[in-house]
């Protein structure tokens, strides 16, 4: 049988574990499927039609996969006013008022990407914003999608002023006075939220194929979608996608995670059923609920089992009673459900596996495979529990690391002992758990290269903003190969795409060039590597 396309001259990684047989260099693909892998040798495999790629010393992985972003989301903040990039206030403010004048006919303005470290002298306040837009609501989302940042005139149209109760899943901060200060915390940040525009069904239509685009080119050839969700008035993201699929333009797979609306209860699971069925496509479904569990420990939000550091000893949130948690696991594992959450305190983490821990002892099915996203911090006692439990750590590794949100936040608030639990993904591994791993863009970079940099050797690449060389917590790093194959085979594994994320015989051709060996240079020089191609099902989505 002579293949279309066969990869030679090169490495080829066939995962983490060893194959006990020699370094492969060549790999033959036919209709989509790798029908061998091998030595150079495959290239007398190759007929007059045949698609040869001389790898010339590159490396040639499986197409990396992401457990757990927000493409969707992404792509619109592109097109909004958006402050990724930037670091000063001065900086941001100078974007708000050109974004405004660029926009005089809204009577509403949105962005995001702000980061904490960019205000040393406190959160961001109504007060700054009112400077250069005085007149109309703004809403500017954290880099971290936990919190917002608003202007007087957005607290005066949603009604918020200092008699205005925190909800049950949020907080207003506030001024010594008790008047909002212009920053909303997670579920707070819904009245404004409610004054802004839906994104039309042709802008999400379009944020599908940008995103897509721009996930291709770093490498990216299946993801999880962790929120897809209607809004009140507006369209589910779920109909872009299952629209995209059936024009057979969406050229990646992708999961998508149906989010559990926190403030109802179990009779929405006939919904999400019926939501599953209707967005069953051929590249796209939505076997999955995402439920969040917790917020972020910057905002004092995550659930931590003891107090943090700080004056009025809170312990966060925790969005879903645990005893009501348990029962929602053991229904959605009932009805066929993979269960994703959001746990990044170790209260949350716990409250997470102990419902997983129910709905596991009445399992009737196969494993559906569940997971718990970001993991920032794990009680030592839980650790076992994921391999124990068959629960995946689907990691965010671009996180781990030293940059000025860890040293001027999260370790004051944490303390020293605390701290130190953070991101145990080396722990994690040497217990037996399965790790995915994921970006949670446009949280941070969606890039996988910097995220496996990171991995390995706890600190950012060369050139990204807020890198120290110090490493963090660097007993906790993981090798290379078990950071790729977590990037590929573990993520495949929570998606549900078996016949994905693997170099070998029978395996769909979503793969990835690399300008580099990773598995031969030194560490510090990961975050150089750039992708040179991806394919999936054998054709090229992506060539530099």
């Amino acid at each position: 049988m002579i293949p279309e396309l066969v990869f030679h001259g090169g490495h080829v990684f066939t995962g983490a574990r060893p194959s006990g047989g020699p370094p492969a260099t060549a790999v033959a693909v036919r209709q989509g499927r790798i029908v061998a892998v091998g030595d150079d040798g495959l290239l007398e495999l190759a007929g007059p039609a045949t698609r040869t790629v001389d790898l010339a010393g590159r490396l040639l992985v499986p197409g990396f996969q992401d457990a757990h972003a927000h493409p969707v989301f992404g792509a619109l903040e592109l097109s909004s006013c958006h402050l990724g990039g930037l670091a000063t206030v001065e900086e941001y403010l100078a974007a708000v008022a050109a974004y405004a004048a660029s926009h005089p006919d809204d009577g509403t303005l949105q962005g995001a990407g702000w980061t904490q470290a960019a205000f040393p002298d406190g959160p961001p306040t109504a007060a700054l914003l009112d400077r250069v837009v005085p007149d109309r609501p703004i809403l500017l989302w954290g880099n971290d999608g936990h919190r917002a940042w608003v202007n007087s005139a957005a607290l005066a149209a949603a009604g918020i002023d200092a008699d205005t109760p925190d909800p049950a899943d949020g907080r207003i901060e506030r001024d010594a006075a008790g008047r909002p200060t212009g920053l909303l915390l997670e579920g707070a940040v819904g009245p404004v939220l409610a004054l802004l525009p839906d994104a039309t069904p042709g802008e999400l239509d379009a944020a599908v194929l940008r995103a897509q685009e721009h996930l291709h080119a770093v490498g990216i050839t299946a993801w999880q979608d962790a929120i897809l969700s209607r809004a009140e008035d507006g369209e589910d993201p779920a109909e872009a996608y299952l629209r995209a699929d059936r024009a057979g333009r969406l050229t990646a797979r992708v999961t998508g995670a149906l989010w559990w609306d926190r403030t109802r209860g179990l009779e929405q699971i006939p919904e999400l059923v019926e939501r599953r069925e209707r967005f069953r496509g051929t590249r796209f479904s939505t076997p999955t609920v995402k439920i969040m569990q917790d917020g972020i420990i910057e905002s004092e939000t995550a659930a931590l089992l003891a107090p943090y550091r700080a004056a009025h000893a809170e312990t966060g949130l925790s969005f879903v009673d645990p005893e009501l948690l348990r029962e929602i696991a053991v229904r959605l594992e009932a009805e066929g459900f993979q269960l994703h959450f959001h746990g990044i305190g170790d209260r949350a983490v716990r409250e997470s596996l102990d419902a997983i821990a129910a709905a596991r002892g009445a399992r009737r099915g196969a494993d559906p495979r569940h997971h718990i996203a970001h993991v920032q911090l794990i009680d030592p006692l839980d650790v076992p529990r994921f391999a124990e439990l068959g629960v995946t750590a689907n990691i965010q590794p671009y996180w781990a690391c030293n940059d000025p949100l860890m040293v001027e936040h999260t370790v004051p608030l944490l303390g020293d002992e605390r701290a130190g639990q953070q991101y145990p993904f080396g722990a994690l591994h040497a217990a037996g758990a399965r790790l995915a791993a994921g970006s949670d863009w446009p949280v941070s970079t969606p890039d996988p290269i910097a995220g496996i940099h990171v991995a390995v050797t706890r600190t950012l690449p060369a050139g990204h903003p807020g890198r120290s060389t110090e490493p963090f917590l660097p007993e906790q790093a993981i090798d290379v190969a078990t950071a790729l194959e977590a990037y590929t085979a573990g993520s495949a594994h929570v998606n549900r795409l078996d016949d994905t994320g693997r170099i070998a015989p029978g395996y769909a051709a979503d793969l990835a060039v690399l300008d580099r060996n990773l598995l031969a240079i030194p560490a510090e020089e990961i975050g150089a590597t750039r992708v040179d191609a991806t394919f999936v099902d054998g054709a090229p989505v992506f060539e530099r």
